[in-house]
Formats: structure tokens, C-alpha cells, sequence
């Protein structure tokens, strides 16, 4: 009596080694899948959060919620910082809209009018930013060069009247 191998139960080890080849590549396949899946969720989870600040126009445009913690950037606006004992009140401005900070602490020594600051803290329903940290930025001889061209085409730069980058 003969037995013919198709017939058997068990597969032939050829057609064993093409399934267990095929189910590692799937196997791979359902893996890649789901790390895109993840990868993508996480940027689209990401996507507000990764700016660095916001200017108080794009404030305005996005139409922020009161209670909505951000980081404000912008310039500090001539004449508008008023010191009552440890709070302090200035305008951010970036030269379209202007934003109300109130701040309480000490200031970096950075900080002063016509400097550019950012703060971090939670929009008010008064539509004024409370900040509870507030760092400023050094001069702008340290921007990169396409925030200075930006700032250059704008009319803004000041490097080149006080001597320092062109």
C-alpha cells in the first residue's frame, strides 16, 4: 500500500516554509500599519501644540477659547508696562493687534519696552493674558536670517541703524 503525500495531513515541508514566510510578511505588514496609524495620530495630536507662541493676531483669527493655556509672543509695547508692588501689566503687540499681560514674579532682565518677549499662561474671558512665566528674547542681531528678512521687508529690522546684523 502507497500513500500519496497529498493526501496526508501534515504539508509537505516546501509548502510549510512558504506559510510561515507568508505569515512573518504579514505579520511585518500588520506591524508597519499600525505604527502609521500611531505615527499619524500623534502629529495630528501634535499639530497645535508643537508653535512655539502664538502673536495676538493669530490669537484674534484663531477665535482662543477663555481658559485656553498658549504661549504669547510678540514685542513688548512702548509705554504700556505699569509695576503695583509684585503684579505687573504690559501690551504685547506685533504691530497689527495688541494683547493685556498681567504678570506676577519677577521679570527677567532681558525684559523692557520694544523687546521681544514670550509668555506662557491662560487667556482670560476680559480677553487679557495672564502669564506665569514670562521670558524675554534677546535682540534681534541673534534671529536667524529669514526672520530677519521678514522683519527687514516689513519695516521692523533695526540692525542696521544700531550696528548689528545685516
Amino acid at each position: 500500500m502507497t500513500i500519496d503525500a497529498s493526501q496526508t495531513a501534515f504539508p509537505s515541508p516546501r509548502r510549510r516554509g512558504a506559510s510561515r514566510k507568508r505569515r512573518r510578511l504579514a505579520l511585518f505588514g500588520l506591524v508597519g500599519i499600525v505604527l502609521a496609524a500611531a505615527t499619524a495620530l500623534v502629529l495630528t495630536a501634535l499639530d497645535d501644540t508643537i508653535v512655539f507662541f502664538r502673536t495676538p493676531s493669530e490669537i484674534a483669527q484663531r477665535g482662543e477659547t477663555p481658559g485656553t493655556r498658549l504661549r504669547l509672543g510678540g514685542l513688548v509695547k512702548a509705554g504700556s508696562i505699569s509695576h503695583d508692588g509684585p503684579d505687573v501689566r504690559f501690551t504685547v503687540t506685533d504691530n497689527a493687534r495688541d494683547m493685556p499681560v498681567t504678570y506676577s514674579g519677577l521679570l527677567p532682565d532681558l525684559f523692557r519696552e520694544g523687546q521681544g518677549v514670550v509668555s506662557e499662561g491662560v487667556l482670560q474671558d476680559d480677553g487679557t493674558f495672564k502669564a506665569d512665566t514670562v521670558l524675554a528674547k534677546h535682540d534681534e542681531n541673534y534671529m536667524p536670517k529669514d526672520v530677519a528678512d521678514r522683519m527687514k521687508a516689513q519695516g521692523l529690522w533695526k540692525g542696521d541703524e544700531a550696528g548689528g546684523a545685516k
